[in-house]
């Protein structure tokens, strides 16, 4: 088995939704270079075409596809889904990428916060994946199982609020969601795991990574010294669509600099 053998996707086809910007964008291009045929999908179908338009110039061996898609409703969930059936008649690779935060300090957090950032980050992974279901398990084979890639955030794994409560519980909810997913449908030969990212550069973090001065400072919070690349999101999306991802059900990839392992001080060294 050479490591060729062991992440090329050559033949493949993905669906990365909210594909346009941050960790899409960054797993998009990953899967591009990696041989896979791509469909980048977020609410701007146009922003998703131009992201196509830049990935196909490279020069990799696989292609990328863009157009709009909503998994804000059960509407746009079905749209997204005829859209995708239109394309392909087998999926190999879900990415379950799109996502909303919302941000305010403990009690002035609106109650409205909670269901619109619920809808997409839970509700929307798991009707998408359910819909898509049918293609996915066409696909999948003993030796090779259709993959589901979830992403929640480490902020879903430790005791984070961060003024943005319900995405920290949504993020849970994806966790917990992922392990169900895994159990119920390991027999379709499909797997399903997770990513918890900590700090990366996207359109949600552009208030706090920005630029560099500002990268920096929360790359100091971060036990690992620096906030998320590239690579950290390609080399997981790589293992988990790849053959040597084929055995791995139900896993969370803590892709967070060890923020997961975070804990409270030295209590009893600190006291002598």
């Amino acid at each position: 088995m050479t490591p060729e053998n062991l992440f090329s996707l050559a033949g493949k086809t993905a669906l990365v939704t909210g594909g346009a910007t941050g960790i899409g964008r960054m797993a998009a291009e990953a899967l591009l270079r990696a041989g896979a045929r791509v469909l980048i999908a977020s609410r701007k179908g146009e922003a998703c075409e131009a992201v196509a338009a830049e990935l196909n110039a490279l020069d990799a061996p696989g292609t990328a596809e863009g157009f709009a898609g909503d998994v804000s409703s059960e509407a746009g969930i079905d749209a997204l889904v005829e859209e995708v059936s239109n394309r392909t008649q087998r999926l190999d690779i879900l990415m379950n990428n799109a996502g909303v935060s919302w941000g305010a300090p403990m009690g002035q957090f609106p109650y409205d916060a909670w269901d619109k950032v619920m809808s997409v980050n839970v509700a929307g992974i798991f009707h998408l994946t359910q819909k898509l279901l049918p293609l996915l398990m066409q696909s999948g084979s003993d030796d090779d199982p259709a993959r589901v890639i979830n992403v929640a955030s480490v902020m879903g794994e430790v005791p984070m609020g961060d003024g943005a409560y319900s995405y920290s519980a949504s993020k849970a909810a994806v966790i917990h969601l992922t392990k169900i997913m895994a159990k119920e449908l390991s027999p379709y030969r499909v797997t399903v795991n997770a990513l918890a990212p900590g700090p990366f550069v996207s359109r949600m973090t552009a208030f706090a990574t920005a630029d560099e001065e500002k990268r920096e400072k929360v790359g100091k919070s971060v036990p690992l010294g620096r906030v998320g690349r590239d690579e950290d999101i390609a080399g997981c999306m790589l293992f988990l669509s790849g053959r040597g991802g084929s055995y791995v059900t139900g896993a969370v990839i803590p892709v967070s600099g060890g923020i997961n392992v975070l804990t409270g001080g030295n209590i009893f060294a600190d006291a002598l």
